[in-house]
């Protein structure tokens, strides 16, 4: 039965009554673009019929619905239009080489340098990088290998505890890419702990922006939320990122980066407008063949990466503007998670 509408001048109260067999329906305090819709009287049969339309309006609860009986399809990722730019100097497939579907990590540890109370301090720093199953309702690695929402990435955590005259200083930061983009981050974690407290960061992709979430120690910060552009490159994950260029074309081009998170404070970023430029490196810099990447953040801050020419053209220094230096001391592929670091490591020369 089709349904009527009196036309005509709003009542003064506005309100206007429409009638079908089984229920009624009161419109009230109509405005141009805002109703409010109160069901009097909804049948069984009716809720049944009209389910369907309704669907795009709510959402079933979890905690009622069963984890195999829901088939979620993960949407096709888009980069934003200042990243697909970089398409021509980055390799897209570069981590879907079947190396990093062995079940195992690439552990690199480097002999580190940081500044910290105006002092060079020299530590250990760890960064690995292994292929993990995410899952798209909680955006973690899954427990599940038969949910429907899996999704391959590429997980990248540096990890530091740097001594100090006056206490010691823990890092630990997480980054995540899809596997097959390795140039926008799809989400960061990072914290700091020291005995003054510590701080914890987050920045997640949804598709529109990153949003951050944070909780900080210091006055002016503490617990917040913001939304932050998503055309960047992010300055913590730039030793995973870079491994990907096509180095062999000697690409120099601009981009956005936003700059480092590994730290204890929460302060809305800076983003610097950098030059990232690519050549062959001496062979005296390196302890083999190698690539040079030069990142000009500002005229006066300029960071300069090698990676290994050969595939998987691992880090093997770094030269941070603000005096964060790495180099390679071992590295080795084993299941961190179950054993001990093997006897066969791989040392750097």
């Amino acid at each position: 039965m089709p349904l009527t509408w009196r036309r005509g001048a709003p009542p003064k109260m506005g309100v206007a009554e429409t009638r079908l067999p089984g229920f009624r329906v009161l419109w009230n305090s109509i405005h141009l673009s805002t109703m409010r819709q109160f069901i009097v009287r909804w049948p069984l049969s009716l809720c049944l019929a009209m389910g369907l339309g309704l669907s795009s309006c709510s959402s079933p609860d979890p905690a009622q619905t069963s984890t195999k009986a829901r088939k979620t399809k993960e949407p096709t990722e888009e980069l934003p239009n200042a990243l697909h730019r970089l398409a021509p100097e980055f390799n897209q497939h570069w981590a879907m080489d079947t190396l990093w579907e062995d079940g195992l990590a690439e552990v690199a540890v480097y002999n580190a340098e940081r500044v910290i109370y105006d002092e060079v301090r020299q530590f250990e720093y760890v960064q690995l990088t292994v292929k993990e199953e995410f899952n798209q309702q909680y955006k973690v690695k899954t427990d599940d290998y038969q949910r429907p929402d899996l999704f391959p990435v590429m997980k990248i955590n540096q990890f530091c505890q740097i001594p100090t005259d006056q206490y010691p200083y823990q890092f630990l930061t997480s980054s995540f890419f899809r596997r097959e983009n390795p140039v926008g981050l799809y989400k960061l974690t990072t914290s700091s702990q020291e005995w003054c407290g510590n701080t914890f960061k987050a920045f997640q992709d949804d598709g529109l922006q990153y949003v951050q979430t944070y909780n900080s120690y210091w006055d002016g910060q503490g617990v917040g939320r913001r939304r932050l552009r998503r055309d960047v490159l992010f300055e913590d994950a730039l030793p995973y990122t870079l491994r990907s260029l096509r180095f062999e074309q000697l690409p120099t081009f601009k981009v956005a980066i936003c700059e480092l998170q590994q730290t204890s404070k929460a302060t809305p970023p800076t983003y610097y407008n950098a030059e990232i430029q690519v050549r062959k490196a001496p062979a005296t810099d390196a302890p083999e063949p190698a690539w040079l990447v030069q990142v000009q953040l500002a005229p006066d801050k300029t960071s300069t990466y090698w990676f290994a020419r050969k595939y998987p053209n691992i880090l093997l220094r770094q030269a941070t503007w603000d005096g964060r230096n790495l180099a390679l001391k071992k590295v080795s592929r084993y299941a961190y998670w179950t054993h001990p670091i093997p006897a066969d490591t791989t040392q750097a020369q």
